[in-house]
């Protein structure tokens, strides 16, 4: 079994690193956060200290990290992958980033003799639990076909999409689609509750009809319907609204370069700013069905808690 080092250990990185670990692979992992890392390996992730020590004699390199700017800082300088990964070594990026920033990894890769492939995912953290991922794969056919094995059994689908930076081209259309699906849940979701319809009545209307979506079928924001929704947990994140903006601004940016009008998608991104202005950056996307209420209430979310927590914790 191969050798492969997993930079970023969260919310997404530490199941999918699991997953490996459950093949059969040694899986080194490097995290910040002591809370992630001690979660990850609980899992059985090697956890060490550098970058440089989790590429020795590695076969692959996965990196899930949440920013574009943590991206370049883990593949760039002194201390990062490029400098460190040997020639054997299959680099592969499965965050979301602008599609300049992957490029860069590409070119930055390329210079030095290394593979690197583009490997950004859907499926949110049921996904990753489930290693029903899909993975969008962009780069050169060789590498691609490398990245289908690593990721195998991480994934429930594998699309190669094209050259560099096809997958997070790819990525970012899928994901602005989703918040624009979001919004239409949302706004749903609250007029059913409104029109005095029985939450979970109406939603298997809709998931069987014309109605029908992803955030629908995973996301539905009212209590009670779906097992893994927020508004089962007061809306503490599995996607959070910073992430949710950071990739819509992402997709709208995308649009600016391209000429492309995106007026829905940029009604989502200033209902996410909305969010992170009433200080809401750190609970789940979902909650944009709070912007669909008359009066700004939303069953399955009391702020109270929030503050309660808050307390706890300082």
């Amino acid at each position: 079994m191969s050798i492969i080092a997993f930079i970023g250990l969260g919310r997404m990185g530490a199941p999918m690193a699991a997953h490996l670990v459950a093949a059969g692979h040694t899986v080194r992992g490097v995290e910040i956060n002591p809370a992630a890392a001690a979660a990850a390996a609980e899992r059985g992730v090697h956890i060490v200290p550098s970058v440089a020590e989790a590429l020795r004699g590695a076969d692959a390199c996965l990196t899930s990290l949440p920013k574009p700017e943590h991206v370049r800082a883990a593949y760039g300088g002194d201390d990062g992958i490029l400098a460190h990964a040997e020639s054997a070594t299959l680099l592969m990026d499965t965050s979301t980033v602008d599609v300049e920033t992957s490029r860069w990894c590409h070119t930055q890769a390329e210079e030095r003799g290394l593979s690197f492939v583009d490997a950004p995912i859907s499926g949110g953290t049921a996904g990753a639990e489930a290693h029903t991922l899909t993975f969008m794969l962009g780069g050169r056919d060789d590498a691609v076909d490398r990245a289908r094995e690593v990721v195998a059994p991480m994934a429930g689908n594998v699309i190669a999409c094209g050259e560099a930076g096809a997958g997070i081209a790819a990525k970012l259309v899928n994901n602005m689609m989703l918040f624009i699906g979001v919004m239409a849940v949302s706004e749903g979701s609250q007029l059913a509750e409104q029109l005095g319809l029985d939450p979970k009545v109406f939603w298997d209307v809709a998931r069987v009809s014309s109605g029908d979506s992803w955030p629908l079928r995973t996301w539905y924001p009212v209590p009670g319907v779906l097992e893994r929704s927020a508004a089962n947990n007061n809306f503490d994140a599995t996607f959070s609204v910073d992430l949710a903006r950071k990739d819509c601004g992402l997709a709208v940016q995308a649009g600016d370069v391209t000429g492309v009008h995106l007026p829905a998608a940029r009604l989502a991104l200033s209902q996410l700013d909305d969010l992170i202005a009433e200080g809401l950056g750190a609970k789940d996307c979902t909650l944009v069905a709070k912007l669909a209420s008359p009066d700004g209430t939303l069953r399955g979310y009391d702020p109270a808690l929030d503050r309660t927590l808050e307390g706890t914790r300082s």
